[in-house]
């Protein structure tokens, strides 16, 4: 839970009594690997601050091919926020990628934070611009060279190469899955 209340602290002040309350709200939950926590075409219902594990965004290009958009570690929230403030259908997947540990928040008790704590939309605002900015950050894409994507993909999240099935790395990066071994066999 300590994590957690570092992480929201980062972006505005709360007294204990608030803390308190905002604990009160979130339950824990485990979800193994290949789980989805959200799925195309069904309205987020939750909102989760991961504790432990790696989950990826995901979605179906109109060939049926998988593409992994995102991968977020650990102590970041994860959902389809604007879908699950507007209680609105998901037009992406998130899954697990390895097994998980959340501290999870209903749509119901998120609301009762938002309503209850005057600072609490202001706090939730600087974290998504932050989620969306190092999303943008962290995408590989800006270079040509498909070496200089991985090793930037590497450096900037290094748990990923160990944790992650290669084929989610490669589709991350726009190349096959063939093309990032022999990266890596080079290296």
């Amino acid at each position: 839970m300590k994590a957690f209340i570092d992480y929201i602290l980062q972006f505005g002040n709360l007294n204990k009594q608030q803390i308190d309350f905002i604990e009160s709200k979130a339950s824990r939950l485990t979800l193994p690997k290949d789980t989805y926590f959200i799925e195309a075409g069904k309205t987020p219902k939750q909102v989760a601050f991961l504790l432990e594990g790696i989950f990826r965004f995901t979605f179906y290009d109109k060939y049926g091919k998988e593409i992994t958009i995102y991968f977020i570690d650990r102590n970041q929230f994860i959902t389809d926020y604007p879908k699950f403030k507007a209680s609105l259908p998901a037009s992406k997947y998130l899954q697990s990628v390895t097994d998980c540990k959340l501290l999870v928040f209903s749509k119901k008790d998120w609301d009762e934070i938002t309503n209850t704590i005057t600072v609490w939309d202001t706090i939730v605002s600087k974290m998504y611009q932050k989620c969306l900015f190092d999303a943008l950050n962290k995408n590989p894409l800006d270079t040509d060279d498909e070496t200089t994507r991985y090793l930037s993909l590497i450096n900037k999240s290094p748990k990923l190469a160990n944790n992650v099935p290669l084929s989610y790395i490669a589709s991350y990066l726009g190349i096959t899955e063939e093309a990032l071994v022999e990266i890596r066999n080079n290296l």
